[in-house]
Parts: C-alpha cells; structure tokens; sequence
C-alpha cells in the first residue's frame, strides 16, 4: 500500500504517500478506491481544498489532530460518533487548521508540492471542480 493519485479537470496527476502512523486509516481509504467527488475551497480553515460527502470511513480516530501541514490530507471518520468532521475529507494544499480533529493519513509528493498549490488555487479562483482519486500505481 503505497499511496493514491488525484487527477484534475484537466488530467494533471498529483501523487500523495500514506503515512505509516495511520495503518487504519490508509487501509481503509485504499479499500474505497477510485471514487470521484466535487471539491470545493474551506474559506474557513485556510488553504484546503475539501468535500462533506466523502464515502463513510467506519474507524476510529488515528494519527488525528487539527493541525496540519501544507500537503496532508486528512479523513474524518465516523467513530468516535461526537466528531463534526465525519464523512468530510480535505487536502491543505498550504497552511491552515481544521475546525475538529481529523486523520491525518497522506502526504503529497514533494515534486508534486507545486501542482497541488495550483489546484488548490484553482479551485479558490474559479470554484468547483471534480477530482478523481484513484490507486497509486508505480
């Protein structure tokens, strides 16, 4: 289990590792894999990129925090049941924090550091967009 790929509207590839410190999490996620879902920008916790409508991750809380580092992408899953970030999954593509705690479980490459910033920005100028995420395959 190595990771997953987004590709964008205009079939950029932008690679993300899983993180060793969340096994649950990254198995769980893989297991989902490929899904397609509309991602919009969160004015509210910074430079993120993020969906309510991710599939259902039925674990427990792992490696989870509200703060993060630019590249991570974090999963809100659906125990323990008093956590408001279920379901929700966010990409920081720079700095910023989460309004509850979240698995923080991949990271983008660092050579694709540059794409996922222009995503993010994309996204943030220009609204919307549909992202597929998919099995890393190397």
């Amino acid at each position: 289990m190595q990771g997953f790929t987004i590709t964008t509207r205009n079939n950029v590839f932008i690679r993300f590792k899983y993180y060793e410190d969340a096994p649950i999490t990254c198995a769980a996620f893989a297991a989902l894999l490929p899904f397609t879902r509309t991602f919009m920008h969160a004015r509210v916790s910074g430079q993120e990129i993020w969906i309510d409508n991710a599939p259902p991750l039925d674990i427990i809380q792992e490696n989870a925090s509200v703060i993060t580092q630019p590249g991570e992408v974090v999963y809100g899953p659906l125990k323990p049941a008093r956590v408001s970030t279920s379901n929700c999954m966010g990409i920081y593509y720079g700095s910023g924090k989460g309004i509850d705690a979240c698995n923080i479980f991949a990271k983008v490459f660092s050579e694709d550091e540059h794409l996922l910033q222009q995503l993010g920005n994309d996204i943030w100028e220009n609204g919307k967009q549909e992202l597929l995420i998919a099995a890393l395959n190397e």
